[in-house]
Order: structure tokens, then sequence, then C-alpha cells
């Protein structure tokens, strides 16, 4: 059995520690002593800006994507965003993009530096209040991967995205027809009404997390501001 070799580790504001490890030619971001993400396993991460994309009609679209993680649902962002749209990524811990441009930039490629888009060192929450206040133009997407579900797992004010409150928040920041997609390890039917009761127009669908159609089945849902 191959170890994992720890490479680095990170702390998370108001939260617990990231460590970085590699086992074999695969990378592993762990939450304590828990998976958080991992590159044998990112097809539902790309999944999440893709299927979202496909559901928009607005020519440019103007996208935000809260956490980077290994950069999955960034670059399947950018590789099917349409000419003249853009992308905004919100990360909260930096150590996150000294990887990606250290022991990742394998995975990274030249995507950091990609014109379309722009990585800001911030909390996603307060790029969706700029949107609300005027401070910066409204989204056509709202892409949330920075927990495994939706409540703050990586961080305790992560709470208040998937609290009601947090949910109207986030569809004012939306343009009409703007979807707020969330990632999830597993389904949640509370949850799901909670977005309904937020006034969004709700699907759900289960995708593999290989693209093989191997792996466990993760979450997502696409709520859309009607």
């Amino acid at each position: 059995m191959l170890p994992r070799e720890t490479i680095a580790t990170a702390q998370i504001p108001d939260g617990d520690t990231l460590t970085l490890v590699s086992h074999g030619r695969d990378f592993i971001i762990m939450l304590g002593r828990d998976e958080l993400m991992g590159t044998r396993m990112q097809f539902s991460e790309e999944q999440l800006a893709e299927l979202t994309l496909k559901e928009l009609s607005v020519a440019r679209p103007r996208v935000l994507i809260g956490g980077y993680g290994l950069g999955f649902t960034y670059r399947a962002a950018l590789s099917h965003l349409p000419e003249g749209g853009e992308v905004v990524v919100a990360e909260i811990v930096p150590e996150i993009l000294e990887w990606a441009q250290g022991p990742l930039a394998h995975l990274t490629g030249d995507t950091v530096d990609d014109p379309r888009g722009e990585v800001i060192l911030c909390d996603v929450a307060a790029l969706i209040d700029d949107a609300n206040d005027g401070t910066c133009a409204k989204f056509d997407a709202i892409l949330l991967d920075v927990d495994n579900g939706p409540d703050g797992v990586v961080r305790d004010p992560n709470d208040r995205l998937y609290t009601r409150t947090g949910l109207a928040k986030a569809r004012e920041a939306l343009n009409p027809g703007g979807i707020l997609a969330i990632w999830s390890a597993a389904n949640d039917h509370k949850f799901t009404r909670r977005l309904m009761d937020a006034g969004y127009e709700v699907d759900v669908r289960e995708v593999r997390a290989r693209p093989n159609n191997k792996g466990p089945r993760h979450t997502i849902w696409f709520a859309k501001k009607v």
C-alpha cells in the first residue's frame, strides 16, 4: 500500500487545518482526518461548472465560484465559458493558491493567469454582498463548493450561506434567470425545501465522482432565480 506523504498545511480562518498530501500520483486535501477533495474524483466538481453553464441562456455570463480547492471547477468553467464571459473565484485560504502554483502547478497550467478569470482572496459571502450593494456587477451564476454540503463543515461562518437569509442574498446577487449551484457529498431534502422556500426553481441531480460512471454519487442543486 502506498503511503500518504504530507506536503503542506494551512490554517483556515475561523476553521480547522487543511493538509495537502500526496498518495502515489494523486493529491488530496484533508480537513483534519477527513478527505475534502482529491484528484481521483474530480468529475462532479467539473460538472458543477459545465452543467450550470449549459443551463444559462445569456451570451456572456458572469460567474462566481466559491472555493478554488484543486481548481477543477474553475478550469471547467473556463473551458466551457462562452466568448466574452468572465469567471471570478473567491478563495479564503492563501496557501491554496500557493499550492496551485507550486506542487499542483501541473494541474493548474496557465489558468490562474487566464484573462477571462480572476481569483480573489476573500470570503465568497463578501462578493455576494458586493453584488447586492452595487459595489460589483451581479452574477449569472454562483457556484458554491466551499463545504462538503449545505452546512459550514469547513468553517462555521459558512453556515450563513445556506440559511434562508443567505440564500436570499445569493438570489438577490443573481441576474434574472441566474443559477445558484451547490455541490454536496450527499443529498439533503430539507435543504431542497429551503431553496424552494427562498424563491428558487430547484433541480437536484446526482453526478458520479468519476467520468467512467464509477465512484460515489454526489449531489448538485441547480436553483434558478425566476
